[in-house]
């Protein structure tokens, strides 16, 4: 194509969900739902773990912030999809779309790391008991945050300029409801092997040496569990670790699907569920997930809602 013929994109238009004018309202109540509840559930997690003194210890440190990267995930996503629920067009700037992606990366890539660290405590804490408050110190779990969102940024820049690096013109419609990698790949009209062969590379590599990190651990774990005498001890090991690896599966299994596979082989529209799932649905389950079933946080709950109730 001659260059006179290129227009080129400057805001691009997000296709949504669905495109039924008949769905509109009703979808826009079910994830104005899901969306207050991610934001209750992980702001509570994030206040509880935060002012209650028996919640200072490492395994509830990283789920504060687990819970932080799962409120910034959703509120990447969440409010610009609600808007478009209400309004005809639908649009997004070029730079609004590349900043939409490249803090969705942030946060996306913070969880994969996260819930390694989080199998990495828990196998500390069951393997090793005696020395877990010296191995995940203060200064270790500082330190392994730390690294987690310095890595989830320098990944997410990398990424994001692979994926803007190309061409856009003449197409600007996403189909999708947020800027998500694959389908802006498709509205190039430039070679898109490059940033397809960084996010492969990319995202492989984050989820082996993840998943590598949780099983190595587990395996670990279900040795030590095993050869535990008391079968009231087993019963509290595995329930303290069977909500980490509820989530890990949900996670990482939704992440391999979307993202582990040839640009090719991509269909937009199955991406996009799966893409509800991992942004708006695991966010809001992972405080239910881990909270419901647990007693020190249903204790600190208590607590803080009848300290709440003595202040009036």
């Amino acid at each position: 194509m001659a260059p006179g013929n290129f227009t080129w994109v400057t805001e691009f238009i997000l296709a949504g969900v669905s495109n039924r004018p008949d769905l509109q309202i009703p979808l826009f109540f079910i994830f104005l739902l899901i969306y207050g509840l991610t934001l209750a559930g992980n702001m509570g997690i994030i206040i509880l773990t935060s002012v209650d003194s028996r919640l200072q210890t490492p395994m509830y440190f990283f789920l504060r912030h687990l819970a932080i990267i799962n409120f910034g995930n959703s509120t990447v996503i969440a409010p610009k999809m609600l808007n478009n629920f209400l309004v005809k067009k639908k649009t997004i700037s070029y730079y609004e779309c590349a900043t939409q992606l490249g803090v969705f990366l942030i946060f996306i890539v913070s969880e994969v790391c996260m819930l390694a660290v989080m199998a990495y405590d828990r196998y500390v804490a069951i393997c090793n008991p005696l020395l877990y408050m010296v191995v995940v110190s203060r200064r270790v779990c500082l330190l392994l945050v730390s690294l987690t969102y310095f890595y989830a940024v320098s990944t997410s820049i990398v990424a994001s300029y692979s994926v803007f690096s190309v061409t856009y013109c003449s197409s600007n419609v996403i189909n999708h409801f947020f800027c998500d990698i694959a389908p802006l790949l498709t509205l190039s009209c430039s070679d898109t092997s490059f940033p397809e062969i960084v996010v492969f590379i990319s995202a492989g590599t984050n989820l082996v040496i993840s998943m590598t990190t949780v099983i190595v651990s587990y395996f670990n774990i279900v040795l030590s569990i095993l050869r535990m005498r008391s079968a009231e001890g087993r019963k509290k090991a595995f329930s303290t670790c069977a909500s980490h690896i509820m989530a890990v599966t949900v996670f990482y299994g939704t992440l391999l699907f979307m993202y582990v596979q040839p640009q090719t082989s991509h269909s937009l529209d199955t991406d996009k569920m799966a893409s509800v799932f991992y942004t708006l649905v695991i966010p809001m389950l992972n405080p239910m997930i881990y909270s419901l079933r647990n007693k020190d946080v249903k204790d600190a709950l208590n607590r803080f809602m009848t300290n709440l109730c003595s202040l009036k």
